[in-house]
């Protein structure tokens, strides 16, 4: 075989490789889409679509500017979005440029600001108008049945990893721990493997199937045999949300702690005094929080005290209607209005943490006082019962109960050792 013939065999061989390459390779993946696209929804009606977002310390005008938008316009749009703070766009928020093919100045400019919350700008003949579109959210009534087997976190993740996100899961148990229980069970210390809770709340669900929590009904913790039971009922004579089986309030008369986000440094009993060196009894408890914290007040009550004490520097103090006496040391400083004769009530700010008096760094110096003598806060605040319902309220309350019991009284559709999740209900918000 001569050279040209072996030659124009072999040229013959890839060419027919090239052409099976062609015919039976897949196509390559689309490309991605780029910021700015053709949109053909209306067929003969077509727009180019910008899409961005905000990025850190950038501003609404400079996202507009980089598609193309000039300073006129965003000016003359922004002026239509009456409710829209330039200041305050949120890092991440979509936003979405309509313009006609041909046309240099937009038609149309959506902003996401939030999950629910749609601004449209839109250029008509006589100027830009705004116009914000609020989606709808979902509510329902969810049933969540747990058993523990270590904590409350574990549980509730295998009870209702179907229906809440993680972040709602989290939620409903700083709600079941810190709010409705708090008084009632210690769930650090109380909860014993193979106890049962129960919980009924409303469930949001939003666009693009975002859910969230919202309000608890009711839920019962089951511990050890003994049922605690905890209903929702607003009463137009006492105080408190959360009601147990007798119709007495789940919350204590007094806050359990005065400090929101802070730690217990030092409890009540003997301890090395920090800046005396010498052993006495600590007449309180110590909140180890920031300087600037606020303080609030325990419950309702007159200020007998406001002013510098000595080694408790700043210090408030204040009479309860049952004799008690709560007191606030080494604070920065006192909030509006706060001086002797001043009526305070629950949960109000009365100054903030410092570190005033014979302190090393800023705390709260708290104490209870009853008959003149200081008691351990963290034992008698506990026992203090707030009003029950009256009299006069009592079967409003009774009706409520037996609604909220006949939802957590269904027979459970899963093994004790497991987790069941019935849903009961949607309405469209």
């Amino acid at each position: 075989m001569s050279l040209r013939k072996a030659r124009a065999i072999a040229y013959g061989v890839v060419a027919l490789l090239g052409v099976a390459a062609v015919l039976y390779t897949r196509p390559l993946p689309p490309r991605p889409p780029a910021a700015e696209v053709l949109s053909q929804t209306p067929r003969d009606n077509p727009w180019r679509v910008r899409y961005d977002t905000v990025k850190s310390g950038e501003s609404l005008a400079s996202v507009l500017a980089r598609g193309g938008v000039s300073e006129v316009i965003v000016r003359e749009a922004l002026r239509a979005a009456k409710t829209l703070d330039p200041r305050r766009i949120p890092i991440g928020m979509p936003v979405l440029v309509r313009s006609a093919p041909q046309d240099t100045t937009p038609t149309e400019v959506i902003l996401e600001l939030a999950v629910d919350r749609i601004l449209h700008l839109r250029r008509g003949d006589s100027g830009w108008v705004a116009l914000e579109e609020q989606l709808p959210w979902k509510t329902d009534t969810v049933v969540i049945v747990g058993t523990i087997k270590s904590n409350l976190y574990e549980a509730m993740d295998a009870a209702a990893g179907d229906v809440l996100p993680p972040f709602a899961r989290r939620q409903l148990v700083i709600k079941l721990a810190e709010d409705i229980f708090e008084y009632r069970v210690d769930m650090s210390r109380d909860l014993q493997v193979g106890d049962e809770f129960r919980v009924v709340t409303q469930r949001q669900v939003g666009p693009r199937g975002i859910t969230r929590m919202d309000t608890v009904l009711g839920a019962t913790m089951k511990l050890s045999g003994t049922s605690i039971e905890a209903v929702r009922f607003r009463s137009a004579k006492v105080g408190g949300l959360y009601f147990d089986q007798f119709g007495k309030p789940m919350r204590s008369g007094f806050l359990r702690n005065p400090v929101q986000f802070s730690r217990i440094s030092s409890g009540f009993g003997m301890r090395r005094h920090p800046i005396l060196g010498t052993m006495r009894k600590h007449q309180g408890t110590d909140y180890a929080a920031s300087s600037g914290t606020p303080i609030r007040a325990i419950g309702d009550g007159v200020v007998v005290r406001a002013n510098y004490n000595n080694g408790y520097g700043n210090v408030v103090e204040i009479r309860h209607a049952n004799g008690y006496v709560s007191r606030y040391g080494h604070m920065r400083g006192f909030a509006t209005g706060i001086h002797q004769g001043a009526r305070v009530t629950r949960e109000q700010r009365i100054g903030y943490v410092g570190s005033t008096g014979l302190s090393t760094a800023p705390h709260l110096h708290f104490e209870v006082i009853v008959g003149g003598v200081q008691k351990n806060p963290r034992a008698v605040l506990a026992n203090v019962s707030a009003d029950p319902i009256p009299t006069s309220e009592r079967a409003s309350f009774a009706e409520a109960r037996a609604r909220t019991m006949t939802l957590l009284g269904q027979p459970m559709l899963a093994s004790a050792e497991s987790a069941s999740v019935r849903q009961a209900g949607t309405r469209q918000q």
